[in-house]
């Protein structure tokens, strides 16, 4: 899809519905037919405390707030940059099997950074969550999250998704998409995983996030990209201009 086409795709998506009610939805009790995926993978500690500065839990941070953590062999995000991350549109182009791409819209309805009680133990929680648009292949909500725990220092990158197939118009994409799902979910949160521990700590050693990014990037991905592909590089100049 051609730029021109993907900022048109973009604006359109600003009077796109959610295509589910979320006032119906519990997400920690959803009903039968709805799909929960939570993983939590442990990145670099700190030492106890608030978070340290260019650490490991405010890097973390910067690479969920724009999406650099998302291995572009599977997933690539396009959105205005000039917009603040709360309210955001996000036209998300999905490549199953890395030969066919479909294009689908969400909105980020909720940004958060705060102090949280679990267990008897406070954390500080950075994350956001964003809810799919009307022509997305499914329904439901997705947080991405990174926390660290003042009493130990641990700090976490943390996924919950709830979610279920949507109604889709083109039918070989619905089949397509039902036959495929479970495997390029998991392949994503997978691969999600294995690189923000791999971009973290990168980060933290080298001092800079674009930079690693850049230098890591290319060997985290699920399937394999062509030489001169230019997501890593455009992956890594986000992050460099990241900003709160």
């Amino acid at each position: 899809m051609t730029e021109a086409r993907i900022r048109r795709r973009l604006a359109e998506l600003a009077g796109a519905p959610v295509n589910y009610d979320p006032a119906a939805l519990d997400l920690d009790h959803p009903p039968s037919g709805w799909t929960v995926d939570v993983r939590c993978q442990p990145l670099p500690s700190e030492p106890p405390g608030d978070p340290v500065r260019g650490g490991s839990w405010e890097i973390a941070c910067r690479l969920i707030r724009g999406y650099e953590f998302a291995d572009p062999s599977l997933v690539r995000a396009h959105y205005d940059r000039d917009r603040p991350l709360q309210g955001r549109e996000m036209l998300l182009q999905l490549r199953a099997l890395g030969l066919i791409s479909v294009y689908v819209g969400v909105r980020v309805v909720h940004v958060y950074d705060e102090t949280r009680e679990a267990g008897g133990r406070s954390a500080r929680v950075f994350g956001w969550a964003y809810r799919t648009l009307r022509g997305h292949v499914e329904r439901g909500q997705m947080d991405w999250q990174v926390w660290k725990w003042l009493d130990s220092g641990e700090v976490q990158f943390r996924v919950r998704s709830v979610s279920r197939t949507a109604t889709v118009a083109n039918p070989i994409v619905g089949i397509g998409f039902l036959v495929l799902r479970g495997h390029e979910r998991a392949l994503f949160l997978g691969s999600t995983q294995t690189r923000m521990r791999s971009l973290t700590r990168a980060a933290v050693a080298g001092g800079s996030v674009g930079g690693a990014v850049r230098d890591s990037s290319p060997d985290l991905t699920a399937r394999r990209l062509r030489a001169d592909d230019p997501a890593h590089e455009r992956l890594a100049r986000d992050a460099e201009d990241e900003r709160d």
